[in-house]
């Protein structure tokens, strides 16, 4: 899996998930929505379904022209919009149900994945299998790390550059969570 290519042709990303671009671009919104439909998902709505390879080449127009720092703030508006499970109640629930959610709002063949592995009482790391961009995916576990947290704890994210990159051709990026 590289950046930016679906792994299936037929995958497809929920209207609910298209929304978190909209409301992470801040004052681009009318950008985005150009490039939204320079790419055919033209006004996007909740419980619609649109191609994923659109989406993502929405994601690659806004990282090459707005910057990665958009794509990042996009992705932590994910947990505001799109379908996540009920009752997660720790920051461990929360990094694993990333991948429920992720296939909640994803559908049509092989999509990826992330994969949340305890690695000490207060750690954890996350194995991006997707074709989502590495902005995205710290983005998207930043924010679940710091909405789940134990109180007065700080979550930390942090990209596990001694690992795989998919920006570097490669099919994971790995992410380390502490709090």
């Amino acid at each position: 899996m590289t950046q930016f290519k679906a792994i299936s042709p037929s995958a497809e990303v929920n209207g609910e998930a298209v929304h978190a671009i909209l409301d992470g671009v801040g004052t681009m919104k009318q950008a985005a929505l150009e490039m939204l439909r320079k790419y055919g998902i033209v006004d996007p709505q909740p419980g619609k379904w649109y191609p994923q390879q659109a989406w993502l080449d929405a994601f690659k127009e806004i990282t090459e022209k707005i910057g990665p720092n958009t794509v990042f703030q996009i992705a932590t508006k994910i947990p505001d919009n799109a379908k996540f499970p009920p009752q997660i109640d720790s920051i461990e629930k929360a990094l694993a149900a990333i991948d429920v959610a992720y296939h909640m709002n994803h559908r049509g063949g092989d999509i990826g994945s992330y994969k949340s592995t305890s690695t000490g009482p207060r750690a954890a790391k996350v194995v991006c299998a997707n074709p989502m961009p590495c902005a995205f995916d710290r983005g998207l576990i930043t924010s679940m790390a710091k909405r789940f947290k134990p109180a007065g704890a700080a979550a930390t994210v942090k990209h596990d550059d001694s690992q795989p990159c998919r920006s570097n051709g490669q099919t994971t990026c790995t992410y380390l969570v502490s709090w």
